[in-house]
């Protein structure tokens, strides 16, 4: 069942449109573990538009342990076309630092997991900063693989400005 984990006192839940400040809080505090706070531009207006407006793109699910909110973790559609099948792509995972190492992240992922199953994802994607060696640490146990020979590539404000306005 999802949503249900087996560590006592925790629950995963679907963020609702109430929980927007929350999500922006933890935004904003992953924000600051990766070093890039100075780049959170998003608002309260544009994630409830974005989250639960009516071409949402993305879903939030937050864990709670004793009820007091703890992490997060955003995701999203993507598409294979080697697979011919959608994936989940994972954007954000992010457990407050008092309460790691307690099994949360890993009941986290596993939800998302699920979720990928449930809708017939052929895989569950996400990048890692490549200095978070207690991250990168945590996904190779799980088994998950790093894409060495792939390389990201983001365009973004004045670039993507640019490029959209090409004729």
């Amino acid at each position: 069942m999802l949503g249900s984990t087996s560590i006592p006192h925790f629950e995963i839940r679907p963020a609702t449109e109430d929980d927007v400040p929350l999500i922006l809080s933890f935004i904003k505090e992953l924000a600051e573990y990766e070093r890039l706070a100075d780049e959170v531009v998003a608002t309260e207006e544009l994630l409830r538009e974005s989250l639960f407006g009516p071409h949402r793109v993305a879903e939030v699910v937050i864990g709670y342990y004793e009820d007091e909110p703890v992490g997060f973790a955003v995701f999203f559609h993507n598409f294979s076309t080697f697979l011919g099948r959608p994936g989940l792509y994972l954007e954000d995972l992010y457990v407050k630092p008092t309460h790691r190492g307690r099994g949360f992240g890993r009941a986290m992922l596993r939800h998302i997991a699920q979720i990928a199953r449930e809708r017939r994802c052929g895989r569950l994607e996400w990048a890692v900063l490549d200095w978070n060696e207690p991250a990168i640490n945590f996904y190779k146990k799980l088994g998950a693989v790093p894409l060495d020979e792939w390389t990201v590539y983001r365009l973004t404000g004045e670039a993507l400005d640019k490029l959209a306005g090409e004729r």
